[in-house]
């Protein structure tokens, strides 16, 4: 075509101006009738396809006129400022735009008809193609003049952007190369310009599109990955489009790193877009529960080609504070499928805050309760609180790459191994100013009542005692200790208090384990506490047998003094403190006895049985604790035990369990039938053990609690290896299931035959299932349990009904334990005179109910 030659200015004035909002209200009409007419499009009806194709032609050769108008401003001498020709590419990207859109919609469009009209949308969309190509060649020549409004042109070259952005969306399905050279040119303008457009660019519409062409590309990759894998066939089509497309995955993966990388100041609104962007990719990706499944081929060749560009990502946002405050956020709720790569992400940003400022450093590693800010918990909390929701992937256990350490081959770790390395390595380059904030959360970890998550904690707390200073170490003993005595009863914060004590015990050099003794002497009664959770073995050999032996001295005295008392069952709990302390001796520390306290611990353990009887144990709580720590402690001393006792315990452990005992009962009885292997009956006593002990075995055996059956697995194994009296051995195996499992357990193979991917579906399901009715816990709920109230603790109000049958209960056991009493000891002078009142109250209370029923 022709165009006068004059400067731009004069052509936008005189021709741009005047004759391209004209064209294009002559493309749009063209548009619409095409799309009203092509309804009655047909073989037959040759009006309607003549008329069809004539006006396809004419569009094409508007497109064409206008890829001519963009030529001719190329091939001008002249710079190029967009003010002077701002018709022009308004123009040029709206009939762009429809076109494509006209080309990506023709299917529904034309119908079934297309091919009468194929070849001339063809040629169409081939000559927008070149029309944009054209167009991006002459606005790379653009130079933002600084004499002109600059917000006009500004605005100008906003719009060029926002446009193309918008062709992009169009285009995304229909020509993957064409899409990516947009994006570049995008990209490239948008860093181009950046100082004069920064603050006009819709950034999050940026983000926001080039994280959903990730993600698309990604999945398609995947899928192609997924197909070779099940075909067996790496040399194909499809092999092919997979690396197409991984390389499409990493176009736009840079494309996001240069865009984020120039522009973040702008990305506080992008942030959660960035984070799920993250968190879905690793969810999609082994080893992921819930990823495709694709050859270990294929994963190296992603993960080298394309996911390594997350990291450098994740590097340029960790000083952004609102990314921090995403990721951080106290009430960031996740699905099941990206709890796991929220865990991942939480372990790199942790590897990478070493290097990092101070300022960096504290901006994650506390938390904020700012007002106007979200509140945001600190980097540690939310790693725990990340693990603790992947379950699923714990018990798989799912495996990951550990860092290849220098000539050393790469080595798959669990879960657990990943993040407690990563978290050892990050405490060991904690800044000494954030040190409070990892002992508060380390202590949080440890009091909560994920067992795992406590564990993790646990192991952390371990490696800072053995990184660490000795002063360090016996530091924190000392708070565990305290922290132990201030516990108010029974409770699980109590039991992983105990755990993390016993564990950190084994750090403290000598010195410190003599300050330790001092401080909490064992010889002092209301220490003990503190002992029944200490092994012994973590003492030098001469301080062992001292403290062991004052221990032993001082529970005797204890048992005792309750044996010759009025043996209240009140007094119980304390007892059971002794008890615990005694076992801890046995268990750690036995060879530091001499006979002399050996024979005082059985003599009290003997005094003490003859006290329980089945109803007792049955309807005190407090008797099935010391129940549970006598038989273990019974086991003991097996060979030196009164052969009556012996009798007696096997006896009542056969009618106790037929009463179905709490779980810590049964263990505890289990424990000591095990030890019965060490012994050779007498065979004048044989018919009163062997039976029982038989039936013991059974029922246990049988129990359908994985935990009990596992440890009676154990329980008899032991037995049945040691002991000489062999002809019981297949009396407590009572039906041909209980055969198998002992077979089973004895070949270490497994119960139930499970594909590997029935085992992922079932942890997937189960995951989905805790995590529910984990979600559903209130801060109340996870509020400390114990056995007795706290002091000066406003009483819980309950409704009326359950005070009454509490009541009545208490009422109930406490005659219980007088009839019992009665029948060991005679009836104490003012025994009668109390029965009296308390049948004259009891009268009372009959009347009162009567007359308010009345």
């Amino acid at each position: 075509m022709f165009l006068p030659h004059m400067n731009h200015l004069t052509l936008e004035q005189t021709f741009f101006s005047q004759v391209l909002p004209k064209t294009v209200k002559l493309f749009d009409d063209m548009m619409y009738e095409l799309t009203s007419q092509a309804r009655e499009l047909s073989s037959q009806n040759l009006e309607i396809q003549t008329t069809l194709r004539n006006i396809l032609q004419t569009i094409v050769q508007v497109v064409g006129a206008l890829t001519g108008c963009v030529q001719h401003v190329c091939a001008t001498q002249e710079s190029i400022i967009l003010e002077n020709i701002h018709s022009l590419p308004s123009s040029v990207l709206h009939v762009i735009k429809s076109t494509f859109e006209h080309c990506k919609n023709s299917e529904s469009v034309y119908s079934g008809r297309l091919h009468i009209v194929s070849d001339l949308l063809q040629a169409l969309f081939k000559e927008a193609y070149s029309l944009q190509k054209q167009l991006m060649e002459l606005l790379g020549m653009v130079c933002m003049d600084p004499l002109v409004d600059e917000n006009d042109d500004i605005l100008n070259m906003v719009m060029v952007i926002h446009s193309l952005l918008d062709i992009c969306s169009v285009i995304s399905s229909m020509d993957h190369a064409f899409h990516a050279n947009t994006w570049k040119f995008i990209i490239k303008q948008s860093l181009k310009h950046q100082s004069v457009i920064k603050s006009q660019l819709k950034h999050k519409d940026i983000i926001t599109n080039l994280c959903e062409n990730i993600l698309v590309s990604f999945q398609s990759c995947l899928q192609f990955a997924e197909q070779m894998t099940q075909s067996d066939a790496q040399d194909n089509a499809d092999y092919r489009l997979f690396q197409k497309t991984l390389k499409l995955c990493r176009f736009f993966a840079n494309s996001l790193l240069h865009y984020t990388k120039e522009f973040l100041p702008f990305l506080s609104d992008s942030c959660c877009t960035l984070h799920q962007l993250y968190l879905q990719i690793h969810s999609k990706f082994p080893p992921s529960l819930y990823a495709a499944g694709i050859s270990k081929a294929q994963q190296e060749e992603i993960a080298g080609t394309f996911l390594v560009t997350l990291d450098p990502l994740v590097s340029q946002l960790l000083s952004f504070q609102p990314f921090v405050h995403v990721v951080l956020d106290s009430k960031l709720e996740l699905p099941c499928e990206l709890q796991f790569p929220q865990c991942l992400l939480l372990v790199v940003i942790m590897d990478k805050l070493p290097s990092q400022p101070q300022d960096v450093q504290t901006l994650w590693c506390t938390e904020s309760q700012g007002s106007g800010a979200p509140a945001r918990v600190s980097l540690l909390k939310a790693i725990f609180d990340s693990f603790e929701q992947c379950s699923g992937e714990l018990s798989l256990p799912v495996q990951l790459q550990a860092v290849q350490s220098e000539g050393q081959a790469r080595v798959a770790v669990t879960l657990y191994q990943h993040v407690c390395v990563h978290l050892c390595t990050f405490i060991a380059s904690f800044h000494p100013s954030l040190f409070p904030e990892l002992d508060a959360a380390l202590l949080a970890a440890v009091l909560r009542a994920n067992m795992i998550t406590s564990l993790l904690a646990m192991d952390a707390w371990c490696f800072l005692a053995r990184y660490g200073t000795a002063e360090l170490c016996a530091h924190h003993v000392t708070v565990v200790a305290h922290l132990i005595k201030s516990c108010p009863g029974e409770c699980y914060q109590l039991t992983n208090l105990s755990v993390l004590l016993r564990r950190l015990f084994f750090f403290m050099a000598p010195p410190q384990q003599m300050e330790f003794i001092q401080k909490f002497p064992p010889k002092e009664a209301e220490n003990l506490p503190l002992w029944q959770y200490i092994s012994f073995q973590a003492l030098p050999a001469e301080l062992r047998r001292e403290t062991a032996q004052e221990v032993c001295r001082v529970g005797a005295a204890q048992c005792r003094r309750w044996l010759s008392s009025g043996r209240s069952v009140a007094e119980l709990e304390s007892l059971n403190t002794v008890l615990s302390a005694l076992l801890a001796v046995c268990h750690s520390a036995r060879d530091a006895l001499d006979i002399g306290q050996e024979t005082a611990v059985v003599e009290a353990g003997s005094q003490l049985w003859a006290f329980l009887n089945t109803n007792l144990v049955t309807s005190q709580t407090c008797v099935q604790q010391t129940l549970s720590l006598l038989f273990p402690l019974l086991g003991f001393f097996i060979q030196t035990l009164d052969p009556e006792v012996i009798i007696q315990v096997v006896t009542l452990q056969a009618s106790l369990l037929k009463f179905e005992p709490p779980d810590h009962v049964r263990l505890a009885v289990l424990d000591f039938v095990s030890s019965l292997g060490k012994l050779v009956i007498s065979p004048d006593i044989q018919d009163k053990i062997l039976p029982n002990l038989s039936s013991v075995f059974a029922l246990l055996l049988a129990d359908r609690n994985w935990l009990l059956e596992q440890h009676a697995l154990e329980a008899f194994t032991q037995f049945a290896e040691g002991t000489n009296h062999e002809e019981i051995v297949p009396q407590c195996l009572s039906s041909e299931e209980m055969k198998n499992k002992v077979v089973s357990f004895l070949e270490k193979t497994g119960f139930v035959d499970e594909t590997a991917a029935a085992r992922v579906e079932r942890v997937k399901q189960e995951k989905g299932i805790f995590w529910e009715s984990l979600a559903k816990v209130t801060l109340e709920a996870a509020e400390w349990s114990c056995s007795q109230p706290y002091a000066k603790r406003a009483r819980v109000e309950c409704p009326v009904e359950e005070e009454y049958r509490a009541a009545l209960q208490a009422a109930t056991r406490a005659l219980e334990t007088v009839g019992v009493l009665l029948q060991r000891a005679p009836a104490p002078n003012w025994l009668p005179a109390h029965m009296e009142l308390l049948q004259e109250r009891m009268d009372m209370l009959k009347r009162r109910v009567l007359q308010d029923g009345t």
